[in-house]
């Protein structure tokens, strides 16, 4: 079966052409470590279940006024690979997808 037609690199202004999302002169540009190697392995996993036990309403929602469970431990400052700021838990808050979703999306 023939394989798609390459399509346009979406770094901006690239004209090079790619059958992966990046070219590959792009393609290092926009590389990410899995999640594990980013931190959010076993030991993440048991701390975030204890911080959500401790703290399981979303803060964005009771401000508003609204009950929601918190399903995802944000960090509040981006850690950016910062294991100091990663693990601090000062840095951590409860918060529903929805506002997960919006604070990760605004860029904040």
């Amino acid at each position: 079966m023939p394989r798609k037609p390459p399509r346009p690199c979406r770094h901006p202004g690239c004209p090079n052409l790619s059958h992966d999302v990046y070219c590959e002169q792009h393609r290092a540009l926009y590389a990410r470590d899995n999640a594990a190697e980013r931190g959010y392995d076993g030991k993440w996993r048991k701390a975030r279940g204890l911080f959500l036990q401790r703290n399981p309403l979303c803060v964005a929602c009771l401000k508003e006024g609204k009950i929601t469970p918190a399903v995802i431990v944000d960090h509040i400052i981006p850690h950016r690979g910062d294991m100091t700021l990663f693990w601090d838990q000062e840095n951590w808050q409860p918060l529903c997808k929805h506002h997960h979703d919006c604070k990760t999306g605004s860029g904040l």
